[in-house]
């Protein structure tokens, strides 16, 4: 639990903000063993914290003010993926600190040359709502048809494995490179598509347990969604995003960006999508400079949730009684 009466005037008035955007956003509070919140954000250049309450006249301009921020939001979900983690680690384990002893992390590896951009992936998540199944790994793309080395993403994904209730999920979660011309970015979505496709969707089928709930998100640098070239890449082997994102931006800008995803193989999860959304938390934070210099505090992407329902207690009653666990309200029809 913080301790909210030994933080600063302006930070106090920036939580309270932030809060009354959370709650406006429609996130739902925490339900044990009824609900789960997964969350995605790229958090620019998250590597060291400048250890101060006041500004950092230099760099990083990640401070204790904006960190205070950044746990408020996490804390409203139960696992986040996390892209832009640098190499350095100390602004992530000062996140958990923060966060308290409930809370856990995977993180991969440093991706090494200059695409890489020393970033890693990461997933913090609520040890009492979530724990890891022990699958985790980077994916790395197989040899051509002609048997030559693939080339492989400038940031290799990274997919790990969780259970909430009686529901095991895997997450997969990406960085696309950006590029200045957006076709160049085509190409790694192109092969994220059908390696989701063809590795782990269809041999989740083939055999069953292996991948289950399979949720892909992340920063796909994808500008615009509907006929936009790079969301079909992206969509082409048959991922999609639900309806309540597909409106909302994701990024700062007067020009509004969908960079982050979230989206899954509709039909082929058994978690049912409650509701999901963004939180803006753009003016509720740092109130007093631009967008552009809060960005380099907090991030300049806004985080992603989507809630599901995993609460499955009414289907077994349901099937127990004899009824159609599809029917509206099945337990309405028990006599009394």
């Amino acid at each position: 639990m913080q301790d909210y009466s030994v933080y600063p005037l302006a930070t106090v008035e920036d939580i309270a903000r932030l809060r009354r955007r959370i709650t406006a956003c429609g996130i739902p509070s925490k339900q044990t063993d009824r609900n789960l919140i997964i969350g995605t954000w790229n958090l620019r250049m998250f590597g060291a914290v400048y250890p101060s309450w006041m500004p950092n006249p230099t760099s990083p301009k990640r401070n204790l003010r904006a960190l205070a921020a950044i746990v408020e939001i996490i804390r409203c979900m139960d696992v986040v993926a996390i892209q832009e983690v640098k190499r350095d680690l100390s602004g992530l384990y000062l996140l958990l600190d923060w966060l308290g002893p409930d809370w856990g992390h995977i993180v991969s590896d440093v991706t090494v040359g200059d695409q890489g951009n020393a970033e890693r992936l990461a997933y913090v998540y609520d040890l009492r709502r979530v724990t890891p199944t022990g699958l985790a790994g980077e994916i790395v793309l197989p040899p051509t048809a002609d048997g030559f080395p693939s080339t492989q993403f400038a940031r290799s994904p990274f997919m790990v494995g969780f259970r909430a209730g009686e529901d095991r999920f895997t997450l997969l979660t990406a960085h696309i490179k950006y590029g200045d011309i957006p076709a160049q970015r085509i190409p790694e979505l192109t092969a994220l598509a059908s390696y989701i496709a063809k590795e782990i969707r269809d041999r989740a089928a083939q055999a069953p347990g292996g991948e289950p709930n399979l949720i892909v998100l992340g920063d796909f640098n994808i500008d615009t969604r509907g006929d936009n070239p790079l969301f079909q890449a992206f969509i082409s082997s048959g991922l999609q995003v639900p309806y309540q994102l597909e409106g909302l931006r994701t990024a700062f800008g007067t020009q509004a960006k969908y960079y982050d995803q979230i989206a899954w193989f509709m039909g082929q999860m058994n978690m049912n999508l409650h509701s999901a959304g963004t939180i803006d938390f753009a003016g509720a934070v740092f109130p007093e400079i631009t967008l552009q210099a809060t960005s380099f505090r907090i991030s300049d992407h806004l985080p992603l949730w989507a809630a599901f329902e995993i609460d499955h207690s009414a289907e077994k009653m349901a099937r127990t009684l004899g009824l159609d666990p599809a029917m509206p309200d099945p337990l309405s029809t028990v006599p009394g």
